[in-house]
């Protein structure tokens, strides 16, 4: 009869049991996805663009919607635009005069999700 594992009641991780038994290609793979993650991490860590991934999360705008949105001025917007661009977080599309932004992939918007639920949902959070 083998014993079953027991319920300690802490969530379970997704995230994979790192060792010192890793193979070096692993822990060069772990190391490059770390420096990945980190100007990910660096680039929405400003409130400006935490907050322009916000408003592209639920689709395309333009400059001057975002402008109006987030009641900035043009340069203050081109300039968070520019940096979330470089980190390939967003991509313009222009349309005449106007230049239209969207996410590039999911990952802005699932990380947007996630804060939305830790620090705008939840009741304690607001506090």
């Amino acid at each position: 009869m083998s014993a079953e594992p027991q319920d300690t009641g802490a969530p379970q991780s997704r995230l994979p049991v790192f060792d010192v038994n890793m193979c070096p290609e692993d822990m060069e793979k772990m190391v490059k996805n770390a420096e990945r993650a980190s100007h990910f991490l660096k680039a929405i860590s400003h409130e400006g663009r935490l907050m322009i991934l916000c408003h592209l999360a639920s689709g395309e705008k333009s400059v001057t919607e975002l402008e109006d949105l987030l009641s900035a001025r043009q340069a203050a917007v081109s300039q968070q635009l520019t940096r979330l661009r470089l980190e390939g977080l967003v991509k313009p599309r222009r349309d005449g005069k106007a230049i239209y932004y969207s996410l590039t992939d999911e990952r802005p918007r699932q990380i947007i999700e996630v804060v939305y639920d830790l620090f705008c949902r939840e009741p304690d959070a607001q506090e």
